[in-house]
């Protein structure tokens, strides 16, 4: 009971941060243009600063085989994913069943994820859990890009504000080298507005979300168990035999992003490939209000029993 009422107190946090971006679009003391420039500054800006900035700490070889375990981990998470709703999600439209695979197997990793990591974890659960965030890019913007329609984006793949992050970061932490105080400074203060940005980016889109589509719709219910309940189940489920051997926070690192809700990127590829829109964003919005009770639940019970 500790650890739910310790993960829900910090996902309370968060909805309330949530809570701020709704009011903003109620009051329309921001527009979607605003919304999209503060989109665009949390992705090639803030993001890259804060997988920086998460890097800059001394190496430890113990860190680093956590940090390849945690990026194993990742992997086989997504890719069990992809497994399970092939086999599990069925629906007549064309236009709606990839909509559904992608928001089942995608979560909100860097929205939701590290936010909600630096809250419970600190530094040192956003240094495993962005490894997370690095295998959503690779994956999206090749599974969830093709099954959505389009073509493998290889470039995308390589080339974007995670992997630029971790590309730039990595290499520093290995060499342990600490950025001069002139730059290390402005990067990890652009690296701390990801958690108001990205809750209240949320929020304001959360507060126009239309979700009678979900409601009716059978699949969507089960698209949003798997992402939201059984994938950090069966995280959990697979770190346990090792729960001894294991960094804690690093296993929670991964179990945390793994119960985030459906990622903000599903809606972006529907619109793009004209798939159904209506079901994207309410899929993406139902799924984090379902958050603020699923999140806690199996957080707190990742907590207890990787121990």
């Amino acid at each position: 009971m500790e650890n739910f009422l310790t993960v829900a107190g910090q996902v309370g946090i968060l909805f309330a941060l949530m809570g701020v971006g709704a009011v903003c679009r109620w009051t329309k003391l921001v527009d979607e243009a605003s919304v999209k420039g503060m989109v665009n500054v949390l992705l090639l800006i803030v993001t890259p600063c804060l997988m920086v900035d998460v890097f800059q700490r001394p190496f430890e070889p113990a860190m680093l085989r956590s940090l390849a375990i945690a990026f194993g981990f990742a992997l086989a998470a997504h890719f069990a994913m992809i497994a399970v709703v092939a086999a599990a999600v069925r629906h007549r439209s064309a236009d709606t069943l990839p909509v559904l695979k992608v928001a089942g197997v995608f979560s909100n990793a860097g929205f939701m994820g590290i936010p909600l990591e630096q809250a419970i974890l600190g530094d040192e659960g956003v240094f495993f859990g962005v490894v997370y965030v690095v295998v959503f890019n690779l994956l999206m913007w090749s599974w969830g890009l093709s099954v959505m329609g389009g073509k493998a984006d290889r470039r995308m793949m390589i080339v974007n504000p995670g992997t630029v992050g971790v590309a730039v970061g990595l290499p520093l932490f290995f060499l342990s080298v600490e950025l001069p105080e002139f730059i290390g400074k402005p990067v990890s203060m652009l690296a701390d507005l990801n958690t108001p940005l990205a809750m209240i980016v949320t929020g304001y889109y959360l507060a126009g979300a239309r979700l009678a589509t979900v409601a009716r719709s059978p699949m969507a219910h089960l698209a949003s168990a798997l992402r939201l309940v059984f994938c950090p189940l069966a995280v959990t489920a697979a770190m346990w035999p090792w729960r001894h051997s294991l960094d804690r926070e690093m296993m929670l690192a991964v179990v945390i992003p793994s119960s985030a809700p459906a990622a903000a990127m599903v809606t972006m590829f529907a619109a793009k490939f004209r798939r159904d829109v209506d079901m994207s964003v309410g899929i993406v919005c139902g799924t984090t209000l379902m958050s603020m009770v699923t999140m806690p639940a199996v957080i707190a019970l990742a907590m207890e029993f990787l121990t």
